[in-house]
């Protein structure tokens, strides 16, 4: 299944490479919603709240209000989620789904007081864990601070606390240079839980190898720039 991407920075919908270098920005952030229409899901990453530099909680309420009303979708939001005030605050908003990277963790290991905590709140299902990765090591803290571990390793640990996982490729994020299957192959063998596939998509034959893997694929660029439809 593909799932459409919305990045917020400023109020616009971004889309960066590599989760740093602004590729393009779309000022009319809820037009998009015609334009992603007969979607399941919308996948909404605040990079303002991500980066600490405020957040786009009106703008995502419109959002989950629009995307509701007017074309049955539901929306994951992540990006900034540090603590139970806030992931509750964006349940309140219309969230359906929230996804916590960085505080996930406790140096390698999950951060179970906060996870437990976590899911005691808003419920095991709506919350995803982000196993982000650069160079086979999984990356937190807007991608900057690099883990010596990988997501294979670590993931079994974290499905105690989460109803899924999403899964960047950001040696490839933003860039369109095709899917690194082999890499999702892997992340597939470590979890039964329901995977996020993001990160190089380009086409709809990566989008159905994806599904073959039993991955939903989150699809940003080549989306805004009509490479798959």
């Amino acid at each position: 299944m593909l799932i459409p991407c919305i990045d917020l920075q400023g109020g616009q919908a971004v889309q960066l490479v590599h989760g740093r270098k602004r590729e393009l920005a779309v000022q009319d952030v809820l037009g998009l919603l015609q334009r992603f229409r007969g979607y399941e899901w919308l996948h909404v990453i605040d990079l303002d709240a991500a980066m600490r530099k405020g957040d786009n909680n009106a703008l995502i309420r419109e959002l989950c209000v629009k995307a509701r009303r007017d074309y049955g979708m539901k929306v994951r939001v992540g990006g900034g989620i540090r603590s139970v005030r806030r992931a509750r605050a964006l349940i309140k908003l219309g969230v359906e789904q929230i996804i916590v990277g960085s505080a996930a963790f406790r140096g390698v290991r999950p951060n179970s007081v906060f996870l437990l905590r976590l899911k005691d709140a808003i419920g095991r299902r709506r919350v995803v864990v982000a196993l982000d990765t650069a160079k086979g090591r999984v990356v937190t803290h807007g991608w900057r601070k690099s883990l010596q571990v990988s997501p294979g390793e670590i993931a079994a640990a974290f499905e105690p606390y989460c109803g899924g996982f999403l899964g960047t490729d950001v040696d490839r994020e933003g860039t369109m240079s095709g899917v690194n299957l082999e890499w999702f192959r892997e992340l597939r063998l470590a979890t039964q839980l329901p995977i996020i596939a993001a990160g190089g998509i380009s086409s709809q034959r990566e989008i159905r190898a994806l599904e073959n893997l039993g991955m939903d694929a989150a699809v940003g660029m080549a989306l805004y720039k009509n490479r798959v439809r």
